[in-house]
């Protein structure tokens, strides 16, 4: 079996229209991680799930209501090659996966992107009962059983794949916690060639990586102990652990936890932007309410896009013949991009208008584009009520003024789905389709219907403004901003997501949020903010035109756009970060846990369940704290003297920190070391604090004991502390 680089799973994947297997943002940055690990020859190979019929073609009736079309899909379509896997004998390439004490089959579909493989399983096989066809018909059901099913094929039966494949990744990463049972089933494996559980676990989570999308709890999918049982109750055992043990890895609230089990099994956990990095530790925080938020290992890599997808053609003629002639393959330097200033302003509105003309041509929308013709906003997203569609309606009389304005236009084009057992989403689109009838909004609000790729192409190339109005912090990147800028297309946002990175006063507009509050009142601030930043100022500088009836200065912040956002929001930095901050590491890691029977991950494991015995033995005394000149360690100086009782651990086994409030939102640490040993576990610690301007009675000061090892991924590796 031959090593092959990364393993990337991932529940849906986003590559083009003609391959509807994805239903949103998740999907289409897998599709671009994919694309640009090709561009870039990262040997990395894909696997996900052949849905039949993909997710749902909507339309949308005269009531407004949503309604849900599943068509088979047609793999000749695609424009990318797929074909069916067979074995070198001619038969179809079959991988069996148990399912509630059966066995369910998966044929194997295959795409080539470029040098990049991508792996579809499908249940649509003969051998299958009628039901268990059906269960890669569609993405994200509502019932939980096929939901749990089409988890484990992920999981279980694309391990089981690349293993019949002959493939041995060095690393695999988990785009969401939907394909975490892939960790079980590589511990099973190693479990059927003699490796205890524990050693198994520690080999598996050295080689992975684990990158979660969703800062909201109720967006991680989590099944009952019960369904578990029902689906697993003949898989534990070949674990070689018991059922509690197993359980242990996914437990949490009284339920199985998807995200719980993937970062339980990982070394490396990342969120997709700087934010929601933090907001995954404060989420995470609620599991371990014994480790600080601030040092909660949770790494950041902000998503980007693969600009070849995303950008108009008549962009993408004007950076050919401006921009460097190698720029397509130096996406991510800035030095590139300044020669985006060299390009005329006629020529980049003109390419922009051409983008805005197919636009309308397409969806049909009945707007003169004579003289520059109206500002035309964009708002195209999943319909969820945390993005909040309908904030910019929040005041109708006053948005009818705006847009009514005969001297200065503006028109909204709405855009998205709602899942289909997401009523509140459909109640959203409702609205807006209702909104658009009424008289005062009548060719000014516009709602186009069966969003998807090549839609969201046209409106991210072709309106002049990209709207994003979710609720703070509940946005955990957002691409479809930084597809819009890439094309001269300026963000209007709440400071969420990739924004609060993007985002410098001269490339686009900020919502100013009122995050923290009460939701009312946030909403009535944020709308206000909204309705100010379009009457004085982007209303005005759209209109505002030049002795060549352009938009001078609109052009120079498109300009802004492009230079400042195209070499950071894309997924060639974007692989860059992911091979130095997690592949190049993860490989290495997962190499030398494993390299001599396991040697490592076995010491790793044996250290780790004596710590595990010996913990409940730890305890922090009374915590002394001298200050001042006349502490015996020095002037200027503030001294800590603790008592520790350590048991049976060693005292190198461990790190003894002073741990307090910086009076913000950050921690401040003072390591103290062993000065005596008063008898056989019993030490006593000191350290000081060069700064006595701290106030120490008032930040919270206290010692914690953490177990350390020089082969812990991280200071937190085993989710324990001791606090006095």
């Amino acid at each position: 079996m031959q090593k092959s680089g990364i393993a990337y799973f991932s529940a849906e994947f986003g590559l083009d229209e003609s391959l509807p297997i994805y239903s949103g943002g998740l999907g289409i940055l897998a599709g671009d991680h994919v694309k640009a690990a090709a561009d870039l020859n990262v040997q990395l190979t894909g696997v996900g799930i052949f849905y039949g019929k993909g997710y749902f073609q909507q339309r949308i009736d005269e009531c407004g209501s949503q309604q849900h079309l599943y068509i088979e899909i047609d793999h000749e379509a695609s424009v990318y090659p797929v074909r069916l896997m067979r074995k070198d004998d001619g038969q179809l390439l079959v991988i069996e996966v148990p399912l509630a004490g059966r066995q369910v089959y998966a044929k194997v579909w295959s795409v080539q992107v470029d040098s990049v493989t991508l792996y579809l399983l499908n249940t649509d096989v003969e051998m299958n009962s009628h039901a268990d066809r059906q269960l890669t018909d569609m993405l994200y059901p509502s019932d939980h059983d096929v939901r749990l099913s089409q988890e484990m094929l992920l999981g279980i039966g694309g391990a089981r794949l690349l293993a019949a494949l002959g493939i041995r990744p060095d690393v695999w990463h988990m785009n969401e916690g939907h394909c975490a049972f892939l960790t079980l089933e590589r511990i099973r494996m190693l479990s059927a060639e003699g490796v205890t559980f524990e050693t198994a676990l520690e080999a598996v989570k050295a080689s992975t990586v684990f990158t979660t999308h969703t800062p909201v709890p109720a967006g991680h999918d989590v099944f009952s102990i019960d369904m578990m049982d029902r689906y697993f109750s003949d898989y534990y055992w070949q674990l070689g652990a018991d059922r509690e043990r197993v359980l242990a890895l996914g437990r949490l609230d009284g339920a199985f936890n998807m995200t719980r089990l993937a970062v339980s099994t990982s070394s490396k956990v990342n969120g997709v932007s700087k934010l929601h990095g933090e907001v995954t530790r404060d989420l995470f925080h609620n599991w371990m309410p014994h480790i600080p938020r601030q040092d909660i290992p949770v790494d950041s890599v902000t998503n980007g896009i693969h600009i070849g997808t995303w950008l108009a053609g008549g962009m993408r003629e004007l950076f050919d013949r401006y921009l460097p002639s190698n720029w397509t393959a130096r996406t991510s330097e800035p030095d590139i991009w300044a020669a985006v200033w060299n390009i005329p302003q006629n020529e980049l509105w003109k390419a922009h208008q051409r983008a805005k003309s197919k636009m309308l041509l397409e969806f049909g929308l009945p707007l003169d584009l004579s003289g520059g013709g109206p500002l035309i906003i964009g708002f195209a997203r999943r319909f969820a009520t945390y993005k909040r569609a309908l904030l910019i309606f929040s005041d109708p009389d006053r948005l009818a003024r705006i847009l009514g304005d005969s001297e200065r236009p503006v028109c909204l084009v709405f855009a998205g789905k709602a899942h289909p057992a997401d009523g509140p989403g459909q109640d959203l689109i409702r609205k807006i389709v209702e909104l658009s009838r009424e008289e005062r909004f009548k060719g000014r609000v516009f709602i186009i219907e069966n969003y998807a790729m090549g839609k969201a192409k046209r409106l991210v190339q072709g309106v002049d403004v990209w709207l994003n109005t979710p609720l703070k912090p509940m946005e955990a990147s957002g691409t479809s901003g930084q597809k819009a800028a890439i094309n001269g297309v300026l963000t209007c946002s709440v400071l969420d997501g990739w924004w609060v990175e993007g985002y410098n006063g001269r490339n686009g507009w900020a919502i100013e949020s009122a995050a923290g509050g009460d939701l009312e009142m946030q909403a009535k601030q944020e709308s206000e903010a909204l309705y100010r930043v379009l009457e004085e100022e982007i209303i005005p500088l759209f209109y505002k035109r030049g002795d060549l009836s352009i938009p001078m200065d609109w052009i120079n912040f498109m300009k802004e756009s492009i230079y400042s956002l195209a070499p950071v929001f894309n997924t060639h930095r974007m692989i860059n970060d992911y091979l130095h901050k997690m592949y190049v590491p993860m490989s290495a890691r997962g190499e030398r846990f494993a390299a001599d029977n396991f040697e490592v991950a076995s010491r790793v494991a044996a250290y780790k369940q004596f710590i595990r015995n010996n913990w409940s033995g730890v305890r922090v005394g009374k915590v002394d704290i001298l200050a001042g000149p006349c502490s015996r360690i020095g002037l200027n100086k503030t001294a800590f003297r603790v008592e520790i009782q350590l048991g049976a651990i060693r005292h190198k086994d461990v790190r003894v920190e002073a741990v307090g409030s910086d009076g913000h939102q950050g921690i401040w640490k003072v390591k103290l070391d062993p000065v005596q040993q008063q008898v056989m576990g019993l030490y006593v610690y000191e350290g000081a604090y060069p700064d006595v301007s701290i106030d120490f009675w008032k930040a919270n000061v206290n010692v914690r004991v953490t177990p350390i090892s020089p082969d812990f991924a991280n200071d937190f590796e085993m989710e324990l502390a001791a606090w006095g």
